[in-house]
């Protein structure tokens, strides 16, 4: 098991931002983004860390850039930690394996999300409207049914403890320009259908997942995480029964834990049951054991 990181404080080195899993340094020319055992649920970041996350982060992320470079180019510039500057060598231990070195890019205003399937907050539009984010869907869907194709839906990016919010596509085009937006949309796509095969040949269904875009040097580049268990809805393939909610690798163990509890959504969260915590770790290790053949 790797040393237990809730959150850094490296002397000497510029942090920037800590969003709910990742702090982020500005090392001049570059970034240094360190995944931490943090997990936040219903937009709360809970006080305890989840064993070994940072490191299963960064590893599928990692894996999904590698399987994705002739679609579209991404951030890394390394993730060993003996490429990256002087001033980060002291803190060597902690950065290993959960840490990468990337590119500057402007981020793109919006998320890029895909759905393959009808589930979460889709499975809710759908009940309601017979779409998803506007898109006509055909009748008679069930819960976690596979769509014909996939769907583009992208959302605002809300602030840390807000929520995102679905956009249409126009509305996309608005923030990006029709170029990007067209471009995002067709590399979202095409990023998403590629690891739907992929994963479901290892016994995992990606039903849905989010990416984030930049420009760097006047390229569209994909920046942030790649298909996690935290940005991705993975469901086991063996046990997938369409008609209501699916064993997954994600973090819907915990928010199902959660729902169980007196509890309001909302700061401060409850203090998790250690089993909890390491059930939910499980989940992740076993998440990157199937799809990249690494062990923790």
């Amino acid at each position: 098991m790797s040393k237990l990181v809730l959150q850094t404080e490296f002397a000497g080195l510029n942090l920037i931002a800590r969003g709910k899993v990742r702090d982020i340094y500005d090392l001049g020319d570059a970034l240094l983004l360190v995944t931490s055992d943090r997990i936040s649920a219903f937009d709360v970041i809970m006080d305890e860390p989840i064993p070994d996350k940072g490191f299963v982060l960064t590893q599928i992320s990692a894996f999904w850039f590698r399987q994705m470079e002739d679609i579209v180019p991404n951030h890394i510039i390394s993730i060993d930690v003996a490429d990256y500057p002087a001033s980060c060598q002291p803190y060597a231990d902690i950065l290993a394996g959960r840490s990468m070195l990337v590119k500057k890019a402007v981020p793109l205003p919006v998320e890029c999300i895909v759905r393959g399937y009808v589930s979460g907050s889709g499975w809710k539009d759908y009940q309601a409207t017979g779409k998803i984010s506007g898109i006509s869907l055909p009748v008679g869907l069930k819960e976690s049914d596979r769509l014909p194709e996939p769907i583009f839906t992208p959302s605002t990016k809300a602030d840390l403890g807000e929520h995102d919010e679905t956009i249409t596509f126009e509305k996309m085009v608005q923030l990006c320009g029709e170029e990007l937006a067209e471009k995002a949309r067709r590399y979202t796509l095409e990023i998403y259908t590629r690891a739907r095969d992929l994963a479901d040949k290892k016994g995992i269904i990606i039903a849905d997942t989010k990416f984030e875009f930049g420009v760097f040097d006047g390229e569209l580049i994909i920046i942030d995480e790649c298909m996690t268990p935290d940005s991705s809805r993975f469901w086991l393939k063996e046990s997938y029964n369409p008609g209501g909610p699916q064993a997954s690798f994600d973090k819907q163990f915990l928010r199902d834990y959660l729902e169980t509890l007196d509890w309001g959504k909302c700061a401060p969260p409850p203090t998790l049951p250690q089993d909890i915590l390491d059930k939910t770790g499980d989940k992740y290790r076993e998440a990157l054991e199937r799809l990249a053949g690494i062990t923790v």
